[in-house]
């Protein structure tokens, strides 16, 4: 998580989708880096709401827009798969060493989730707060130029990054009935995702 406060902007950090590049671009400029623990790190918007916004309300009596990146679900899901299949992985109760990425999805889609396939959901960690606490401003992580024109207008200075934290490229492809469950049970995933600009 990133908090620039006289931009009244924080950048929260949801996993799997790139965060990590633009943490370390802009570290030195950023006001707060929360960098560790993950808990902190990886603050939903709820975690936020309980937490981090009180304390700038409260002790700076300023109102934070925040902004996210939201990755296309299939791909997110892929990335996570790929992330659990690193060497440093094997023999780990959530590595996906032993599972082809259907059977990831199968886990992910079960009521009780394996441990390999427990990862969580995008569209809880950016669902707003009763108290009207939000995401401000959502991005594609599949079009990084209109969040890095967004940041060069906010930030008034020019943003590079590099790939960093990448797992390994494979190419993974779901079988039709398992996609079409996935867009079944988890359909908020793919309306979120599309509802962004």
């Amino acid at each position: 998580m990133l908090v620039f406060f006289k931009e009244r902007l924080v950048f929260l950090s949801v996993p799997k989708t790139g965060t990590t590049a633009y943490e370390t671009a802009l570290r030195d400029r950023a006001d707060m880096v929360i960098s560790d623990p993950p808990e902190l790190k990886h603050a939903p918007v709820y975690r936020y709401n309980r937490f981090i916004h009180p304390m700038f309300q409260k002790v700076c009596n300023a109102e934070m827009e925040t902004l996210a990146v939201m990755r296309e679900p299939i791909s997110w899901l892929g990335s996570w798969y790929r992330y659990r299949r690193r060497d440093f992985m094997r023999g780990k109760p959530n590595a996906t060493h032993d599972v082809d990425f259907d059977g990831f999805v199968n886990g992910y889609l079960k009521g009780h989730t394996p441990d390999f396939a427990n990862v969580g959901r995008q569209s809880k960690f950016l669902e707003p707060r009763p108290n009207g606490v939000a995401v401000t401003h959502m991005f594609r992580y599949e079009q990084p130029d209109r969040l890095d024109a967004f940041l060069r207008d906010r930030l008034r200075q020019d943003i590079v990054t590099r790939r960093e934290n990448v797992s390994p490229e494979m190419d993974l492809q779901l079988s039709p009935g398992v996609e079409r469950r996935l867009r079944q049970k988890f359909h908020e995933e793919f309306d979120l995702y599309d509802s962004i600009p």
